[in-house]
């Protein structure tokens, strides 16, 4: 899961399949558990590196792109004092009750599921328990075999490297017919053997790398036939506990979201604005159903890019990039696994990955030069490429203000 919107600007429906990407721009090619404790606002007695910059960034998108609610938390540990973790917002996260858009509510966080998953299938990695270059067929005989819908689709060519950085060759599920007209599966109970069924059922995409939220369902069920578990114990267990993201659950199910969050919208099929905030999630699984906070994004983000989370060589795997297509992604982009780096405007490059619901909440979050940390919360999805162009400003905002262009990296 990641980019979905329900219509252009312009009223054209767009349909869900062109809007599941690696990130945030894919409708470019259609549209060109207890809450933490609430961050702290603008610092007393000064503005801290990059703020009124970034300040002017997220009122853009709901000033001049009709976001209604937009907040960035950013982290900065090099920095001491009052500037090491700062935040800015604007608009509104109810529209109902005129509530303001702050950087402490949950909300869905889409893709950025798949860094999560991504991570724990290199920690089994590292743990000798899988290996990046063995066959799917190895482990899920028969899972994938497209012969019987004339596609030759073959667990025994699929890798699980090739899973994770998208160049399985295999199709969205969410490219099917029937999600041209989501909203009308909104409450809809899925599994992931069924969604991988039915992805198998459609044609090969035509090129190398292809965004498929069916690569990270198939390394969930991976990940349960090695260690017995769901991912989602799995990534409980090893991730969400141990860090204390206690913002930071898989809904399951439920199609509500548990504690203060932000509401979030799409447009309809007739360009009506909807709540689109109770959604079923069961579709995305590990490639998409969390519900987090800006502020555990980061906190994830910051030990994974640190190496808390992972050996040095697992890391490195994860940060071995391959082209991605910048009609699915954005340009300058390449996508690793599970982590997508793009080029900063001050140099160097952020690290992270981004998602989008289909209910309207969008989040990314980002690691630059330094460690310093960027977390993004929308509650509607941008609809043009002015707006989808404001939202990456956001993030190049509050990872370079402050600092002079050089070429250093993570």
């Amino acid at each position: 899961m990641s980019t979905f919107s329900a219509a252009s600007r312009s009223g054209r429906r767009v349909g869900l399949p062109a809007l599941v990407t690696a990130s945030v721009l894919a409708a470019l090619a259609t549209t060109v558990p207890a809450a933490s404790a609430r961050a702290p606002g603008p610092p007393v007695g000064g503005e801290c590196g990059g703020q009124e910059q970034t300040r002017r960034a997220v009122r853009l998108l709901t000033e001049r792109d009709g976001i209604p609610g937009a907040a960035v938390l950013v982290n900065d540990p090099a920095t001491d004092g009052r500037c090491g973790r700062w935040t800015e917002a604007a608009g509104t996260a109810d529209l109902r009750t005129g509530r303001p858009m702050n950087s402490a509510d949950r909300l869905r966080a889409g893709s950025v599921t798949k860094t999560f998953t991504a991570a724990l299938v290199l920690q089994l990695v590292a743990e000798r328990r899988l290996s990046l270059d063995e066959p799917v067929e190895r482990r899920l005989p028969g899972l994938i075999q497209g012969h019987a819908h004339g596609h030759g689709y073959d667990g025994e060519q699929i890798t699980v490297r090739q899973l994770l950085q998208h160049t399985s060759g295999l199709p969205d599920y969410l490219e099917a017919p029937e999600w041209e007209e989501y909203e009308q599966l909104r409450y809809r109970r899925f599994e992931s053997r069924e969604l991988v069924r039915r992805a198998l059922e459609l044609p090969p995409p035509q090129d190398a790398w292809h965004y498929a939220t069916t690569n990270y369902l198939v390394l969930g069920l991976l990940v349960r036939e090695v260690t017995g578990r769901s991912p989602e114990a799995e990534i409980d267990r090893r991730f969400i506990k141990p860090l204390g993201l206690r913002d930071t659950y898989w809904p399951g199910g439920d199609p509500r979201v548990q504690g203060p969050h932000s509401r979030s919208y799409f447009v309809d099929g007739d360009g009506r604005r909807v709540d689109g905030t109770d959604w079923n999630m069961t579709f995305a699984g590990a490639g998409g159903a969390l519900v987090s906070s800006p502020g555990d994004l980061t906190r994830f983000a910051g030990a994974l890019l640190g190496g808390r989370l992972l050996p040095a060589a697992q890391l490195a795997e994860m940060r071995r990039t391959v082209e991605a297509d910048p009609d699915r992604v954005w340009p300058g982009a390449r996508y690793g696994l599970g982590l997508i780096s793009t080029p900063l405007s001050c140099g160097g490059t952020w690290w992270g990955h981004a998602g989008t619901v289909p209910g309207g909440h969008r989040a990314l979050v980002a690691v630059g030069p330094g460690g310093r940390s960027a977390a993004v919360a929308l509650n509607t999805v941008p609809d043009s490429l002015p707006a989808e162009l404001d939202f990456l400003d956001v993030v190049d905002k509050s990872l370079c203000g402050g600092r002079s262009s050089e070429r250093n990296s993570v």
